[in-house]
């Protein structure tokens, strides 16, 4: 216990006591009611435009992946034959609305390992290569195609790139049919 000094005063703790709330008065209820609405009208469809955006994470991330083990792969070859060869749509059908985990062997095609190039998890894209050869120049497409809300209408992004004898390899920019389809 703490001996207060001479000629000082020792005061109580002053408590303070809040009356019972009532029911909000109208106007009350107004305000918080129209704060609340503002804020959902701003915040749901950037919500809902974050939500879409990072979906499309996936095709974009995967098809620079793509490319540029791809135009890497060119940098050690001959233009004629700079690209590996294509496969189809792996998986064989676009995911519809839901996110889908492969099973086993799914992304094990040549092109694919040689492209070090699987998706990490479950997934909402299907991803193409295709790529052709010719005297002297060599070219690539590689393709994405989802279908986000599942109504049956697709996604698509692309990207292309070439390599030409004696020049170093291209990739063109990332193209997109329906991105928020």
């Amino acid at each position: 216990m703490v001996t207060p000094c001479a000629g000082t005063e020792v005061r109580a703790p002053v408590r303070a006591t809040l009356a019972p709330m009532g029911a909000p008065r109208p106007v009350e209820a107004a305000l918080v009611a129209s704060i609340l609405g503002s804020a959902l009208a701003v915040g749901v469809p950037a919500f809902l435009r974050n939500l879409h955006a990072s979906r499309l994470v996936e095709p974009i991330d995967g098809l620079s992946r793509i490319a540029a083990r791809a135009t890497a792969l060119a940098v050690a070859e001959p233009a004629a034959s700079a690209y590996p060869a294509g496969v189809g749509l792996t998986p064989a059908s676009v995911p519809r609305g839901t996110a889908v985990e492969d099973p086993p062997g799914t992304w094990g095609h040549p092109t694919w390992r040689r492209l070090a190039f699987a998706p990490a998890g479950p997934h909402r894209f299907a991803f193409a290569f295709a790529s052709a050869s010719g005297a002297g120049r060599s070219t690539f497409r590689a393709v994405a195609h989802g279908d986000l809300d599942g109504d049956g209408v697709t996604s698509t992004f692309e990207r292309t790139g070439e390599v030409q004898e004696g020049a170093a390899p291209t990739v063109g920019p990332l193209e997109l049919d329906r991105a928020v389809e």
